[in-house]
């Protein structure tokens, strides 16, 4: 008998058997970015680097201008996000100053332009999840452009996203169902397939509530998760 029907035999068929079970299942996780992946310098006082941009843009700024900046002055629904630049201007037009054009929009741009340091285990831990199934990012910005600046800062790979989702482009904040269903949208699954990373509790562990799963990256931590991954096991352990 040929060594090409003996791997037709019984033998054979056991071990193609145990090939097809040996690879991991798939697995769909999405991402956190500030405080998850990223460490992001942000100013210790967004009013008043705000406003600096504003000045320099010849904006006037109002002599109460951080007590404008802390006041609500767009009515949105519970959970929806409310774009920074739309805030300023508002802000703005509540003291009766005008903003001409997407002035609002640079001033906000430019007051949030941080260093980025990208976080240990980071790299692997995306690359990781990429080799197990689709991979997402799924971040509470209310800065336009500023998601996209990080990643281009960071040490991570853009194109290891399958789908990237911020509340500043989808219009809800997580912990929102809606932000949860707009990522589980871009990666073409359900929202209660995902296994979501994330550092808070609160925002990101709403995917809970779709029947999801929540991964705190302080514990185990990236690495782990890497680890667990590669290994072909839950991110977040069994």
């Amino acid at each position: 008998m040929s060594a090409g029907t003996a791997s037709e035999g019984p033998a054979g068929i056991a071990d193609s058997i145990k090939s097809a079970f040996a690879d991991p299942p798939v697995v769909v996780v999405t991402f956190d970015l500030f405080g998850t992946l990223v460490d992001a310098d942000r100013p210790e006082s967004p009013a008043a680097a705000v406003g600096a941009a504003l000045s320099a843009r010849g904006i006037a700024v109002p002599d109460d201008w951080a007590a404008a900046f802390r006041e609500a002055h767009i009515d949105a629904p519970a959970g929806a996000e409310v774009p920074l630049p739309a805030h300023v201007a508002a802000a703005l037009r509540s003291r009766g100053v005008d903003t001409p054009g997407n002035a609002a929009r640079r001033a906000v741009v430019a007051a949030f332009d941080p260093d980025v340091r990208t976080r240990a285990g980071a790299v692997d831990a995306v690359a990781a999840a990429a080799d197990r199934g689709p991979v997402g990012l799924l971040s509470n910005c209310s800065v336009p452009e500023l998601v996209a600046r990080t990643l281009i800062r960071s040490d991570l790979d853009r194109e290891a996203f399958d789908a990237t989702v911020t509340s500043v482009g989808c219009g809800w904040r997580k912990p929102h169902p809606n932000a949860f269903e707009s990522i589980a949208e871009g990666l073409g699954v359900d929202a209660d397939a995902i296994t979501h990373v994330g550092d808070d509790p609160t925002a990101d562990g709403g995917i809970a509530d779709l029947g999801g799963t929540f991964v705190d990256v302080d514990d185990p931590g990236l690495e782990t998760v890497a680890e667990r991954l590669r290994a072909g096991a839950p991110p977040g352990g069994e």
